[in-house]
């Protein structure tokens, strides 16, 4: 497995199991665009 792969399939992998805080349903916010965002914004192990 590369970090690709893991980038791929992180957002159908997770978005069921994440719960949005009521700030966050307000505010708009999706599962979808907070796990990516957050998959974005990790790097790599080397």
């Amino acid at each position: 497995v590369i970090p690709d792969d893991v980038k791929a399939l992180a957002v159908p992998a997770l978005r069921h199991r994440v719960i949005l805080s009521p700030a966050a349903q307000i505010d708009g916010r999706l599962v979808e665009q907070i796990v990516s965002d957050l998959v974005d914004q990790t790097e790599a192990p080397r």
